[in-house]
């Protein structure tokens, strides 16, 4: 199988017109290609190009060939975009892009998704610390990013709005790309992630000129990682504004592919970020450091005595949530492990990092030391309470929607779900604070097995059947089993539909055949491993699938 023709633009503006001539000749000359993914500002930046703008998201016009977008800014922007977040079609998870009109999909937030065997990461908008509702990017999806950065596999195309601080090669640059080092339209939580994601090639906007960098080696990384800035569309500098691209997924290459460097490869532009800011920052009190703008890093030069790795006064913000850090002795920052012990001890972190917390009576954490021992359980008891605060599927959280409750037992309830995939898509939710469903006790399993036995009954009285479905996260928090109603009639089909979902995102199902859903569960049980993340499927026939993904 070739590989997959991806092309990719920068800020479109609205000029959608120009956009598409332009692939539409491409793609005659030189494809056909597969996508257009859009990097910058994708609505209008004035009134007067909205017309042509709402031809195509109106369906005036036609769009040649799938379309993906991020600059969820501009003209027009809230209204086609909250029309498209109301559109039924679009409930439900989507990280591969919620639908505006045929062949156009907007990619909101954060996410990573699969597109032609490529994986592809995206953060959607501009940083801002206004919370807009459109536009932005907010902490939510930057630690969503953070934490893909630590599954394995490797990111094919990252896409950002804005550039990376410090991507440039001063030396390179022309005289074309005067003031391209400056700091405007560059962001340094986008170098964070690109450093932590390490995709192969990094595509960025909004700067308003055409940049390929030469690819530079990354830390703890065999592969190599290209960064491209494109031009706007339609700019009077007449700088590339679109770029082909058909690389090979890193799915499919063998470790000799991967690993493989040009001759003017150079070293990580972040490795020297993050030692000139360590060396810059050492110099600074210890207030002014708490602003810095990589938030895993914090001055504790003036704070208790520090274990681990590390020789600088900031702590790894990495360390003390996992307990680890990929960097290991390579990280510049300190591995606290007291600092971690009070942190799982129930320990406001601010309090711990900076000796106050900004968020006073509100915070659900301690604000002094905890030191004795035997007080271990009561902390226990604390956190315990503390984390069925915060989360929305404890019944005893604040933040529980009540009203969508169906039924109570003692081990499980039934909920609606806020963004139903169907109509009477049903969430089954231990009432006990676990990451799984597979392993509770065995009472849990009984009366699992009654909703489950329930929910079919009600389904079958529809012309329906159940599908069941729950993913397993080794970093998982409240667990909730998925049952979605699907027509009689589409049932035999729903294995072969599974498969091949699986196959496009590059993996396959492992299938357990069994007369009933407990025997299923029964075998995943035995299978179930907690170091490993998976993702499993009872289909109405009886089949039992688990893909597993650790």
């Amino acid at each position: 199988m070739s590989p997959p023709r991806i092309l990719l633009c920068g800020d479109v503006l609205g000029r959608l017109n120009q956009l598409f001539k332009r692939v539409q000749s491409v793609n005659k000359s030189a494809g056909p290609f597969d996508a257009v993914l859009c990097v910058g500002q994708f609505f209008p930046d004035s009134s007067e190009l909205l017309d042509e703008f709402m031809n195509y998201v109106e369906g005036r016009s036609e769009i040649p060939i799938p379309t993906y977008f991020i600059g969820d800014y501009g003209v027009g922007a809230a209204k086609v975009l909250l029309a498209a977040s109301k559109n039924s079609a679009n409930q439900g998870f989507k990280m591969d892009g919620f639908k505006v009109t045929d062949n156009l999909f907007w990619l909101k937030g954060s996410g990573n998704f699969t597109l032609h065997g490529l994986s592809v990461a995206y953060l959607s908008g501009r940083q801002s610390s206004e919370g807009q509702q459109f536009g932005t990017y907010s902490q939510d999806d930057v630690d969503a990013l953070r934490a893909l950065a630590e599954e394995p596999g490797i990111v094919d195309l990252f896409l950002t709005n804005e550039w990376p601080s410090g991507v440039t090669n001063k030396a390179a640059a022309s005289d074309m790309l005067v003031g391209i080092s400056d700091s405007s339209n560059t962001d340094s939580t986008v170098s964070e992630l690109v450093a932590e994601i390490k995709p192969r090639y990094h595509i960025a906007g909004s700067k308003g000129v055409f940049y390929a960098r030469e690819p530079y080696s990354n830390v703890d990384a065999v592969h190599v990682t290209r960064f491209l800035g494109l031009a706007p569309v339609g700019n009077k500098e007449k700088q590339k504004f679109i770029h082909a691209l058909s690389p090979t997924p890193a799915a499919t290459m063998s470790a000799a592919d991967i690993s493989m460097k040009t001759p003017n490869t150079t070293l990580s532009p972040y490795t020297f970020l993050d030692q000139g800011s360590h060396s810059k920052e050492a110099a600074k009190r210890p207030s002014d450091s708490v602003s810095d703008s990589q938030y895993w890093r914090y001055d504790v030069s003036q704070k208790r005595q520090k274990h681990g790795g590390g020789d600088g006064d900031k702590m790894c913000f990495k360390f003390i949530y996992s307990g680890s850090c990929p960097r290991g002795e390579k990280c510049n920052f300190r591995h606290d492990t007291d600092a971690r012990e009070q942190c799982l001890r129930g320990v406001c972190l601010d309090f711990i990092i900076k000796g106050k917390c900004e968020k006073g009576p509100e915070c659900s954490y301690k604000h002094s030391l905890q030191n004795d021992d035997s007080q271990r359980t009561h902390r226990s008891e604390n956190a315990s309470a503390n984390r069925s605060k915060e989360c929305w599927f404890c019944l005893s959280s604040p933040s529980v929607e009540s009203h969508l409750i169906v039924s109570v037992g003692e081990y499980y309830y039934c909920a609606l779900p806020k963004g139903p995939l169907v109509e009477d898509h049903v969430l089954v939710i231990p009432v006990e604070h676990v990451p799984n469903t597979i392993s509770t006790s065995p009472e849990c399993e009984k009366e699992l097995g009654r909703f489950q036995n329930s929910l079919m009954m009600y389904y079958k009285n529809q012309g329906k059947e159940a599908v069941f479905f729950e993913w397993l996260s080794k970093r998982g928090t409240h667990a909730n089993l998925q049952a979605v109603p699907i027509p009689t009639s589409k049932a035999a089909a729903v294995q072969d539909i599974f498969n091949l979902a699986a196959e496009k995102l590059g993996f396959k199902f492992l299938a357990t055949k069994s007369s009933k859903s407990s025997d299923g569960r029964r075998s995943l049980r035995a299978q179930f491993d907690r170091n490993c993340s998976f993702f499993y499927v009872e289909l109405p026939e009886g089949f039992g699938r688990l893909a597993e993904h650790c």
